[in-house]
């Protein structure tokens, strides 16, 4: 049986093996792990789905290979190494099957792909755990319609990914700007010159000078591609404003004087604006490319900060949950995000994140929207300023700056603004409503 490199989340293209727990020949049974991988958002175990003897590694430990490959095969103990010699001869590339041939070379006629010997009649079939379904590049080259809108037609998608091309960096050039195969035919030879030459050109600006270069992993280049992405496609507009956080401040010490879990102020902020997008439901939204999905729940992703990057693992039905309950769970998420132990279930979707750098003592800021998600609040640090109070009086209060950064295409400044004014009536006066 081959095992395939599995998919753990929508948006994971590829997975690097960072460890085997089986050497070739080693017995195999149902539920043992067999390796670890690691993708840009976690990493865990894979256990064996079959019994039987690992004949062969085809993917050493630190090898990154895209979703779908194969990366081993488990056979039975008296083929273990016929099997693992065949595939030596062979070379570890996957038969297609009649289906996919004809889709990658449709050239040849339909009566030529169906006499095509499928990978099921040449080799051991490959049964799909139904807990555990895959979705190999075979079947799978991502969704049709990019988050920007555009559509790209299969074959575009299936050659895309081969070529690891880029999909969003393309333009098409089919009807309503479709892209097409031809695109991407054109594409690889143009941008693996366009990244040859401009890496070349940056180190040039540095000849001389000494450097070590560090290899991008795949947090890293998802985190780029997305936020390029993101920047490029989504018309972001920001609005910033203060926050008295004084009753904030005093319910918290109140809570952190007996509570068993400490609570801290982004805790409070998280919850904060889980209720006010429920007081604002126009700003609850995800923009879908022909239309929005509006929430009924508010599902907060909350920024992690992780070694090499950034994870925002999603608190379901913040809006709903007690303010212990709420920082129980961050905490949790927090942990098992820095371990890179998150499920792909813990990190998907979310229908806006909260992103708080107020612990590094940066003022303000503006954080780029997650797409698809319509808006993400920015928290800068708390500190004390003169204000002046209702009487004309100034006065010493703690204040903290937050940004809303808001999708145009999904929020309008009005409904972004009445998003903000809820929040802060929410912080300021009626603080007590997220316990």
């Amino acid at each position: 049986m081959q095992i395939l490199m599995p998919q753990l989340g929508e948006t994971v293209t590829e997975g690097t093996i960072s460890k085997w727990h089986k050497a070739v020949g080693e017995p195999v049974t149902a539920g043992d792990p067999l390796f670890e991988i690691e993708t840009d958002k976690t990493s865990m175990e894979v256990p064996a789905v079959v019994a039987g003897v690992l004949g062969e590694i085809l993917v050493q430990a630190g090898d990154t290979v895209p979703v779908g490959t194969v990366v081993g095969v488990v056979a039975e103990a008296a083929s273990a190494r016929p099997e693992a010699s065949e595939r030596a001869q062979t070379g570890p590339v996957a038969v297609k099957s009649a289906e996919v041939q004809a889709a990658a070379a449709p050239g040849e006629s339909r009566a030529a792909a169906a006499a095509t010997p499928t990978a099921a009649s040449l080799d051991v079939a490959t049964p799909i755990d139904p807990f555990h379904g895959l979705r190999t590049p075979q079947r799978n080259f991502g969704k049709a319609r990019l988050p920007s809108g555009v559509k790209a037609s299969p074959r575009a998608r299936r050659l895309a990914a081969e070529a690891r091309v880029d999909l969003a960096q393309i333009r098409g050039t089919g009807p309503r700007g479709c892209i097409v195969a031809a695109d991407i035919q054109r594409a690889p030879q143009r941008a693996h010159a366009q990244s040859a030459s401009g890496a070349e050109q940056v180190k040039a600006l540095y000849a001389g000078t000494s450097y070590r270069e560090v290899p991008l992993d795949s947090m890293r280049k998802t985190i780029a591609r997305r936020l390029s992405d993101s920047k490029q496609q989504v018309p972001h507009f920001y609005l910033s404003g203060d926050l008295n956080v004084e009753a904030l401040l005093a319910l918290r010490k109140q809570i952190n004087a007996t509570a068993s879990v400490r609570v801290s102020v982004n805790d409070f902020l998280v919850k904060a604006f889980a209720l006010a997008l429920q007081r604002v439901p126009a700003a609850n939204v995800a923009w879908a490319g022909d239309c929005l999905l509006q929430f009924e729940r508010s599902d907060i992703g909350v920024a992690v900060a992780v070694p090499g990057g950034l994870v925002t693992p999603v608190v379901r039905s913040a809006d709903t949950k007690g303010l212990l309950g709420l920082a129980r769970e961050v905490g949790a998420l927090a942990s098992r995000a820095r371990e890179r132990k998150l499920q792909p279930a813990e990190y998907a979707g979310g229908a806006a994140t909260v992103s708080n750098l107020g612990m590094y003592g940066v003022r303000s800021f503006q954080a780029i929207v997650n797409p698809p998600q319509a808006t993400i609040l920015a928290v800068g640090a708390a500190e004390r300023r003169v204000i002046e109070a209702s009487d004309g009086t100034l006065r010493a209060a703690t204040v903290l700056t937050v940004s809303i950064s808001a999708d145009h295409r999904a929020v309008d400044g009005v409904v972004a603004a009445e998003l903000f004014a809820a929040l802060r009536q929410i912080v300021e006066t009626q603080i007590s409503d997220v316990l």
